[in-house]
């Protein structure tokens, strides 16, 4: 199954694509979305939008997995991290993919096996289990490890047209 994973941002969308065929992870390719910090939120987001979608068309992953917001500096930042999550979610929607949600607790725990890890050990664990011997980008490290967590649980709530309601196990 290939899987793309998002950590998305307003500033920076981090994306990595894998590939689970059981218990083996196969890295295919990671990145970012960038935007233009001083632009309206409005185009930001069209541009982490056509940025997914060419992804999609590039990488022709079978699930889509984004992280959820875990937390903010202040209510502002809140509000537009989750216009961009919106925006990713939307993407795989769109792109008639079923997409996954999972907390940073659970992306932290399905990568290192510790809820509380940081920022470091998912990098390099991401490293560990992709086979990569140069760390990808921070926001694209942190995409991977999402789409890890999809290939090592199926258990969060799905999103698709065909099934709109949030199923959870």
């Amino acid at each position: 199954m290939r899987i793309l994973g998002i950590d998305p941002g307003t500033r920076i969308t981090g994306y990595g694509i894998i590939d689970a065929a059981g218990n083996r992870l196969g890295h295919v390719g990671n990145g970012t979305i960038r935007t233009e910090t001083g632009s309206d939120l409005a185009l930001r987001l069209k541009v982490i939008h056509q940025g997914l979608a060419k992804i999609i068309v590039q990488f022709k992953p079978e699930a889509v997995a984004v992280e959820q917001v875990f937390l903010a500096k202040n209510a502002m930042s809140a509000l537009k991290l989750g216009h961009a999550r919106g925006v990713a979610l939307l993407a795989g929607v769109i792109a008639g993919l079923p997409v996954f949600e999972y907390s940073a607790l659970q992306v932290k725990s399905a990568v290192v096996g510790y809820g509380k890890a940081d920022k470091n050990q998912v990098q390099r664990m991401v490293c560990t289990l992709l086979g990569l011997s140069l760390a990808p980008p921070q926001d694209a490290s942190d995409a991977l490890a999402v789409a890890i967590c999809h290939a090592h649980s199926r258990t969060a709530p799905v999103f698709s047209e065909r099934n709109s309601s949030v199923r959870r196990r």
